[in-house]
C-alpha cells in the first residue's frame, strides 16, 4: 500500500511539474513568481516533519534572535522555496538575453578572469537563492558549466533536471563512480565546474563549523583544486527587492597544496562553509532550513575545522 501511495503521488507530481512547465510558455516571470509565492505559503500551513526541523534549525543558528524573528524568515523562506518553482518553471524555456536582463553579475570576472582553453576554475556555492538560475545565467553568458549533481530517483525528474541545466550546453556529472574523473576532464577543457557543499549527503567529508555547530561537509570542492592546481571562487545567487537576481563572485582562491593535503583541503573546506554561511545570515530567507545540515556529529577526539577570517575584498 506504501508503494501504490509513493507511485501516486510521483505520477501527480510528475504531471504537476509538466503542466507548470507547459503553463510557463504563457505566463510572464512576475505571475509565475506570485504563484509560487501562494503555493510555498500554503504549505507552511500544513504542519510536518520538514516544518518542524525548519524551525529547530532557525532556533540553533540565530539564539539570539527572538521567536517572532525567526517565525517571519521561517514564512518568507516558504515563500522563497515556492517563488523559487515558478522561476525554475520560466527558467525552462525563457530565451538567454530574458536570464541577462533580469540578472546582476558582480565580480563575474573573478570567475572567469583566469580560464584558459586547459585549464578551468571551481565554483563553490550552496543552495542560497535560486541555484539554478546562476547556473543558466552562466551559460546564457556564454560560461561552460559542468555540474555536480545527485541523480533523482525518478528518471522523469531527472530528465527534467538534466534538460533544464543543459540548455545553453551545460553539464551533470552526477554523483557516484566516474563523477571526478568527469568533472576533472571538464576542468582541463576550461571549464567551469559547479559544487554544491551545503547539505549533510554521503560522501567524503570533514566536520566544519557553521553557524558554531559541527557540519558534516564535502571534501571534494577542496580536494579537487588542490589536485588540479585550479582556482576555486566563491560565487551565490540572491533574488533582490526588485526583481532581479545578484550573482555575486568573490575572488578567486589560488590553492597551494602542502605537504599534508588531507589538512590542507579540510581548511580550505571550512573557508568555503564560512563563505556559505555568510551568505545565509545575509539572506537567511534564502535558504533551505529543512535540510539535515546538522544530522551527523563528530565523535570523541574528531577535529571540526573553522574557517578563518574573511580576506579583504570578498564580494559582499
Amino acid at each position: 500500500m506504501v508503494s501504490l501511495l509513493r507511485t501516486v503521488r510521483d505520477d501527480l507530481g510528475y504531471l504537476g511539474v509538466r503542466a507548470l512547465l507547459g503553463g510557463a510558455r504563457v505566463l510572464p516571470l512576475s505571475v509565475l513568481r506570485a504563484v509560487g509565492r501562494t503555493i510555498g505559503s500554503v504549505a507552511l500551513a500544513f504542519p510536518g516533519r520538514d516544518l518542524a526541523r525548519a524551525r529547530d534549525h532557525l532556533a540553533k543558528a540565530f539564539p539570539e534572535r527572538d521567536q517572532a524573528w525567526r517565525d517571519d524568515v521561517l514564512k518568507g523562506c516558504g515563500r522563497h522555496l515556492g517563488t523559487l518553482l515558478g522561476e525554475v518553471a520560466w527558467l525552462w524555456s525563457a530565451p538567454p538575453s530574458a536570464i541577462l536582463a533580469r540578472s546582476e553579475f558582480v565580480g563575474l570576472e573573478n570567475l572567469t578572469g583566469g580560464l584558459t582553453a586547459n585549464r578551468g576554475a571551481a565554483l563553490v556555492t550552496g543552495h542560497c537563492g535560486n541555484w539554478e538560475w546562476l547556473n543558466l545565467a552562466l551559460g546564457a553568458a556564454g560560461v561552460g558549466l559542468t555540474v555536480a549533481a545527485r541523480e533523482l530517483q525518478d528518471s522523469r525528474f531527472d530528465e527534467v533536471a538534466r534538460r533544464l541545466r543543459g540548455r545553453f550546453g551545460g553539464e551533470s556529472a552526477l554523483r557516484g563512480k566516474g563523477a571526478g574523473a568527469k568533472l576533472v576532464q571538464a576542468l582541463h577543457r576550461g571549464r567551469v565546474i559547479g559544487l554544491l557543499i551545503d547539505q549533510d549527503i554521503a560522501a567524503p567529508g570533514v566536520f566544519a563549523e557553521f553557524f558554531g555547530r559541527p557540519a558534516w561537509t564535502p571534501i571534494g570542492a577542496a580536494l579537487l583544486p588542490l589536485r588540479t592546481k585550479c582556482p576555486v571562487v566563491t560565487g551565490f545567487a540572491a533574488r533582490q527587492a526588485g526583481g532581479t537576481m545578484r550573482l555575486a563572485f568573490d575572488p578567486p582562491i589560488e590553492p597551494t597544496p602542502g605537504e599534508d593535503l588531507q589538512a590542507e583541503a579540510a581548511r580550505l573546506a571550512a573557508l568555503l562553509t564560512g563563505r556559505i554561511e555568510r551568505q545565509v545570515r545575509a539572506y537567511p530567507m534564502q535558504w533551505v532550513w529543512m535540510h539535515k545540515r546538522w544530522r551527523h556529529q563528530p565523535g570523541e577526539g574528531e577535529t571540526v575545522w573553522t574557517a578563518p577570517a574573511a580576506r579583504p575584498g570578498d564580494v559582499r
